[in-house]
């Protein structure tokens, strides 16, 4: 029997009411942390899609959601999908005016729905959208300018409508179709401009079904959503899916600055003692991070039992669906009292309630998925994208592989293709190609990026990995950014510059580059703090000002990508030829202020390599492949 094809409108109708007494919202207010039901939630709904349709929003009109992470941006949302409009979410980490104009014009739309905090990018802009008709500000202000209106006033109008015209609130939602869009989800714009992602409502509702037969919850659970919501994966596998299961969501507050926000994390953790987060891998090392400070802090004895009881349990565990066995089973009564005299505490330092992560984003390497299942909080990597809404695949509690991908949800067709599109048997590396209900519609405008990506109903995700078998992916980088060497040879550069960042402190950032070169080059970003220290503890009269001093960090820059070739620590760790034979320092940092980090704090390649293509041209001369050369040394 095919599964019913519901909308978000029916899905949420139907989970509202099974679980009409649950909590699921929660939102930090003064000191308290506040609940609200499913049926409130559903009521709150009603009163924002009635005010939006009282304001003159049409079916299939598109207002764009510009809002930190809170209740107003769930049931924001929700209003838009039962006035039968299409949300635009917008990040807010998106700064320039110009990304933001692009998007709301782009879209289309005609309506913008901000909090308070976001307000002044929308006004200082408001003049380059002529569309606009209103802008919904969520929080209540002392005044409004031209075209404004608090989110309040607007659900005081949906209460008036509902007395009236309940029928034609009703009859709005009921009109609308599983194939309707519910939202255009703009990517980082990793090339050219931005692409608007065409989510249906049928496609969100899929993915839901579809990561229910890979992750389990319970109406008991608790998730703490710290990823931005306009953000697919905390979208699906947060706000939804959560609801699926009766289970609730708690948001951290806002913060007046990006670093409040950052610090109210561990806070609203300790508060609110979620059982189930969702993480990145720049926010797992984070928290890595902050655990290993804190051990440290208590001394060197307790360290050293700390690093004991770590490497006993990751021995034990190995890649967690073959732990244990025989020969190990001297080890679970020592596992069980270190994880009460040790792990125990270094828990609460995550509420105390954790049971799981569930990962997302960028790779995430297997020595970090093996220290969470050590203190007893697996981080379950998944894979997925927005245009894929976005879940492909996770690892779960039922069953994982640690430095897999995950399991392919169902119901969902996979298949991994090689250059010319063939299918290729397990374990051979090609393109992730998939089809299922929860593929995009297409591209916002875009027709011809929308027939390159979607070929027979087939989504190609750009992404390289192989099949261990009919369940088990391993995504194991982009199929796109390649190194291509003189000669034609094709070889994926994320094993390397994973390793290069991993294993050495003076290296905070690189990408690889070959273009059918004579020899690969590394975009380097150093830890200028850790070189300062090493040539103080080396060479203490040198200043690191000096051209002395410079031309010895460099040689310790070089020293460290010299250590995978032969005679060094990481020899024989990846093949030789494409270890960057000519390496460009570069003066700053890859972030998403410089638009070379996007969102999910992916490096952009295409952005770097623009970037700095005059330094790329310098590094194939011969004064260029010099590591001391004095652009390398102007960059210190």
């Amino acid at each position: 029997m095919a599964a019913e094809r519901l909308t978000i409108i029916q899905f949420v109708e139907k989970y509202t009411r099974q679980y009409a007494g649950n909590t699921f919202l929660w939102e930090k207010h003064g000191r308290e942390w506040v609940p609200t039901t499913f049926e409130q939630t559903r009521k709150e709904a009603y009163r924002a899609g009635a005010g939006l349709m009282a304001l003159g929003v049409q079916k299939g009109e598109k207002v764009s959601l510009l809002s930190e992470g809170r209740n107003y941006w769930v049931t924001g949302e929700l209003g838009i999908l039962y006035a039968g409009a299409v949300n635009v979410p917008l990040s807010i980490k998106l700064e320039e005016s110009s990304d933001l104009i692009f998007r709301i014009r782009h879209s289309d739309s005609k309506y913008v729905m901000v909090s308070a905090g976001q307000l002044p990018k929308i006004r200082n802009i408001l003049k380059d959208l002529p569309l606009v008709e209103k802008v919904i500000v969520l929080d209540d202000l002392p005044e409004y300018q031209d075209k404004e209106i608090a989110f309040s006033e607007v659900c005081r109008m949906g209460d008036a409508f509902l007395a009236e015209h309940r029928d034609m609130f009703e009859q709005r939602y009921r009109s609308i179709g599983p194939d309707d869009y519910a939202n255009i989800s703009y990517t980082s714009g990793t090339t050219a401009d931005p692409k608007g992602i065409l989510l249906t409502h049928r496609n969100y509702t899929a993915n839901v079904e579809q990561a229910r037969s890979v992750i389990g919850v319970t109406p008991e659970d608790r998730m703490l959503i710290i990823l931005p919501l306009d953000h697919c994966f905390a979208h699906v596998a947060g706000f939804y899916t959560l609801m699926s299961y009766g289970a609730s969501i708690g948001t951290v507050p806002a913060g007046r600055t990006p670093m409040e926000a950052l610090r109210n994390i561990p806070m609203s953790i300790k508060e609110l003692q979620p059982t189930v987060m969702l993480s990145v891998p720049a926010l797992a090392k984070n928290f890595k991070k902050n655990i290993e400070a804190g051990v440290k802090a208590k001394g060197p004895a307790v360290e050293r039992l700390y690093n004991f009881a770590l490497n006993l349990a990751i021995s034990y565990n190995r890649e967690g669906y073959n732990k244990g066995g025989f020969l190990q089973l001297w080890k679970k009564p020592l596992l069980a009292l270190f994880d009460r005299l040790i792990f125990k505490s270094v828990r609460q330092g995550l509420g105390g309630k954790m049971k799981f992560f569930v990962g997302g984003g960028a790779l995430l390497d297997i020595d970090l998925q093996k220290y969470y299942y050590a203190i007893g909080i697996p981080m379950y990597q998944g894979y997925g994208l927005s245009e894929a809404t976005p879940i492909i695949s996770a690892n779960a509690p039922a069953r994982h592989i640690l430095g897999s991908s995950g399991c392919v949800v169902k119901p969902m067709e996979i298949k991994i293709c090689d250059g010319d599109g063939r299918e290729l048997p397990y374990g051979q590396k090609g393109e992730i190609v998939i089809k299922g209900e929860n593929v995009m519609a297409g591209y916002w405008k875009n027709p011809k990026a929308t027939a390159e990506t979607i070929v027979d109903g087939w989504l190609h995700t750009g992404d390289m990995g192989y099949m261990r078998d009919k369940d088990f992916l391993y995504v194991v980088g982009r199929f796109k950014s390649l190194l291509i060497s003189a000669d034609g040879e094709k070889y994926s550069p994320e094993g390397i510059e994973e390793s290069l960042v991993e294993n050495s402190k003076y290296i905070d950032q690189v990408v690889l580059h070959n273009s059918q070169d004579p020899y690969t080059i590394a975009l380097l970003v150093p830890n200028k703090d850790a070189l300062k220290s090493w040539l103080k503890e080396t060479a203490p009269d040198l200043s690191p000002e000096s051209d002395e001093g410079r031309r010895r960090m460099l040689g310790k820059i070089q020293e460290e990508v010299n250590s995978y070739r032969k005679g060094g620590r990481n020899y024989g760790a990846f093949p030789e030829r494409w270890l960057p034979a000519a390496v460009c320092v570069l003066p700053e940092p890859f972030t998403e202020k410089n638009h070379m980090v996007n969102s999910t704090m992916k490096i952009v390649r295409g952005k770097v390599e623009k970037a700095y293509e005059d330094r790329m041209k310098f590094a194939y001369t011969p004064e260029g492949k010099n590591i001391d050369n004095p652009l390398n040394m102007s960059s210190l």
